[in-house]
């Protein structure tokens, strides 16, 4: 059994998109929080008439990779040549299509759990390029490169995107008091709008060199933000800086905002948040704020009809939580198939 954190951008997001860094660079900085996406995977049993069962907000009962509709199970199966019956089963402390990036959180866990049940334990690294490389060369998703990097690691990082493909992930270094400081100024509410990161992205991503000023302009903000952080400045500089770089990402495209995440917004800037942005896209989903602590009890007022979620940092990255060495079957898919079941309970251990 695998957790996986979900994140949380604070700036830059967009230039982790490889059709800009692969030209420009890009860098972001990003944080987990202890909200978490938990696989469990095992070797099915033999005595169905299926080989795949996946267990996520439906059932999907298959007898081949290729039955299987969840885009990530699949990519993920067919990049490991999986060739015995596996049973998923998927929770998640939030929801989908939310902006945290869920799906990438999703993909990071799988590929962990499934090592794992192979008895191999990967690098944080590797479940990072491999994860960007399921989602972006065999799924063909419109989606960046953080979100994979930062559900693997963990951590409050700066993370850098460099031309040649190369991701390097600074954790930054901060008092604890610090972090702590920045931790009780964020507040973190749910629209209830769902909506598709990659179709929200496609809409700028494809032409996202005729917006090269703004991109740059949230790249600066990037190592702007982390000096505001190692500095003696007040915090609330931080939150300023959010709502700068939030009226930035909303030029992007019509699909980043809308009236509603408008006219929450407002709501949370006249109650006294200083600055926040929707997570991930835009469009919907999660709102992040930067609430000073005395004013956060008019934002939750103000904001009564929409989910609050409290919430810290986290520090592990995606994590094997739960191993049992015993549960495999010794017979391989092939041999199971061809032997009777009395044979099937000598030869195994059910």
């Amino acid at each position: 059994m695998s957790r996986t954190p979900f994140r949380i951008s604070f700036f830059g997001g967009g230039t982790d998109y490889p059709p800009w860094y692969r030209q420009y660079g890009g860098s972001v900085l990003v944080t987990t929080i202890d909200k978490y996406c938990y696989l469990a995977c095992r070797y099915y049993p033999p005595f169905f008439d299926h080989s795949y069962r996946i267990s996520y907000i439906k059932s999907e009962n298959c007898q081949s990779i290729d039955e299987i509709s969840h885009p990530a199970v699949k990519g993920v199966l067919r990049y490991l040549n999986w060739d015995r019956g596996l049973e998923i089963h998927h929770v998640g402390d939030l929801p989908a299509r939310g902006g945290m990036g869920s799906s990438s959180t999703f993909t990071v866990g799988l590929l962990h759990a499934l090592y794992g049940l192979k008895g191999k334990m990967p690098s944080k690294q590797q479940l990072a390029m491999e994860s960007i490389h399921i989602e972006q060369e065999i799924l063909r998703e419109t989606v960046g490169s953080q979100d994979q990097t930062s559900a693997a690691y963990g951590g409050l990082n700066h993370i850098i995107f460099s031309p040649n493909g190369e991701i390097s992930v600074r954790p930054l270094t901060l008092s604890t008091e610090r972090i702590q400081e920045l931790e009780s100024h964020l507040m973190l509410f749910y629209t209830g709008i769902k909506r598709t990161a990659s179709d929200v992205a496609q809409s700028y991503v494809n032409n996202i060199d005729e917006k090269s000023q703004l991109m740059h302009a949230l790249t600066a903000m990037v190592n702007e933000g982390i000096s505001i952080l190692h500095s003696e400045q007040d915090i609330a500089e931080f939150g300023k800086l959010l709502n700068e770089a939030w009226q930035i990402k909303r030029r992007f495209s019509a699909k980043v905002t809308n009236s509603q995440v408008d006219e929450m917004y407002g709501r949370a800037i006249s109650a006294g948040a200083l600055g926040g942005k929707i997570l991930g896209a835009g469009g919907g989903g999660f709102m992040m704020l930067f609430v000073p602590p005395d004013r956060q009890r008019q934002v939750r007022e103000k904001l009564n009809n929409f989910i609050h979620v409290p919430f810290k940092f986290e520090f592990a990255g995606s994590q094997i939580i739960f191993y049992d060495s015993e549960q495999d079957f010794s017979a391989s898919e092939k041999e199971r198939r061809s032997l009777p079941i009395q044979q099937f309970r000598e030869h195994d251990s059910v």
